[in-house]
């Protein structure tokens, strides 16, 4: 039973929420391809070399994943939350400071302990503690629709903040800003969670990673981040590669962030007539279609935005199914830990799958890695097609 709390108490959560997932992304993820260029010149290094230090990040963050999910469970999100944006802040701070890319890679790997801490899957960990599930849809959509506008404001906030005042003065000023949004509201909005009943988490925890519809879920979304994340990487190059001029391209690529607010709007609105996992499967095979398209009808101006407005309606799905559909089967008392235990092998496909298709392109072309990126999808379409035959658990873990 989730402890009473008031209806305003439970709305200034959930804006506090958005809030900070907006800033936290906006500066401890997107602002990094802004720095790229000055940096390059600054510290002397390549581009690969810098974008190392952002993948590591990413793979810190999933590694620590599990622990903060099993943190979550116990304590709740207060004191990890507030403690990770403090660590945010001074890592974003020590970033302003460092002189070679060695210091660039130490500083990234604490930016990923920052965001294990204070991202989604923590923000996440805390709605579904203190929602039930009638009210769960529209709290996680309210949080990932204002999120999901993070790289359209601080892509162009942190450009002008780099030109104006150079890259390490920018790099201080949002660290300053970032401390002062995102540590207050996590410490005194956010709330710890309520006391459920009790239950053995490590017992909900292995019973789930023996069973089938967890790796299913495992295999569902792994692939489609896979997909999604190569993406976002190289559509703008694939776009150019096809005949486009530059600055089409990343307009072309700059619906993905808009169309995933849209897809995360129909996704809730169906969930009212059909289940979860199968509105998330047909997203997800709606992108593997457009991943055909592109290299059928992508050279014409038509046939390129279309397909990539059919990608970007399912961009931004997983996010909001995955918590839905863990909770959904596991309960909440264990929903950290899982969610941190599926984050890990999500995480790390985030991170690697574009480097793969990078090297895909160069041996054998784009259109085999919009292949690759097509059978991605229809795997996780797949997967949560028969995670959704599984059935449900009647009482694995109730609220």
């Amino acid at each position: 039973m989730i402890d009473d709390l008031s209806p305003g108490a439970r709305a200034r959560m959930v804006a506090a929420l958005a809030i900070t997932q907006t800033a936290g992304y906006g500066v401890l993820y997107y602002a990094f391809s802004v720095f790229i260029p000055p940096m390059a010149r600054d510290l002397d290094a390549g581009v690969t070399a810098l974008t190392g230090a952002i993948t590591l990040s990413v793979l810190v963050s999933g590694v620590a994943a599990p622990v903060v999910g099993r943190l979550l469970d116990r304590r709740g999100g207060r004191g990890l939350m507030t403690a990770g944006s403090l660590l945010g802040a001074a890592a974003v701070l020590a970033w302003s400071q460092v002189r070679s890319v060695a210091e660039l890679y130490a500083v990234c790997a604490v930016l990923g302990l920052a965001s294990a801490a204070v991202l989604y899957e923590a923000a996440f960990a805390v709605i579904v503690a203190w929602f039930d599930p009638a009210r769960r849809a529209r709290a996680l959509l309210t949080v990932t629709v204002v999120a999901g506008f993070a790289s359209s404001v601080f892509l162009p906030l942190t450009g002008f903040l780099a030109d104006r005042y150079g890259w390490r003065q920018a790099l201080m000023v949002l660290a300053a800003g970032y401390a002062l949004t995102a540590v207050p509201l996590h410490a005194l909005t956010v709330r710890d969670r309520p006391a459920p009943a009790r239950a053995d988490r490590g017992a909900i925890v292995g019973g789930a990673l023996r069973e089938r519809p967890f790796w299913l879920l495992a295999a569902g979304f792994l692939a489609q981040t896979g997909a999604v994340s190569v993406m976002g990487v190289l559509l703008v190059t694939y776009l150019i590669a096809l005949g486009h001029p530059p600055v089409f391209a990343a307009s072309v690529a700059g619906l993905l962030g808009v169309l995933s607010v849209t897809g995360r709007l129909v996704t809730t609105g169906l969930q009212a007539r059909w289940r979860v996992a199968l509105i998330t499967a047909a997203m997800f095979g709606l992108q593997g279609f457009a991943a055909v398209l592109l290299p059928l009808a992508g050279r014409s101006t038509g046939g390129a935005v279309a397909a990539v407005v059919l990608f970007g309606l399912g961009f931004g799905v997983a996010t909001i199914a995955r918590p839905a559909l863990i909770a959904d089967r596991y309960g909440t008392a264990a929903f950290a830990s899982l969610s941190g235990a599926l984050a890990l092998p999500i995480t790390v496909a985030k991170a690697l799958a574009p480097l793969a298709a990078a090297g895909i392109a160069e041996v054998a072309g784009f259109p085999t890695v919009m292949g690759a990126v097509a059978a991605a999808c229809a795997t996780g379409a797949l997967a949560l097609v028969a995670y959704d035959r599984q059935g449900t658990v009647g009482g694995a873990a109730a609220p």
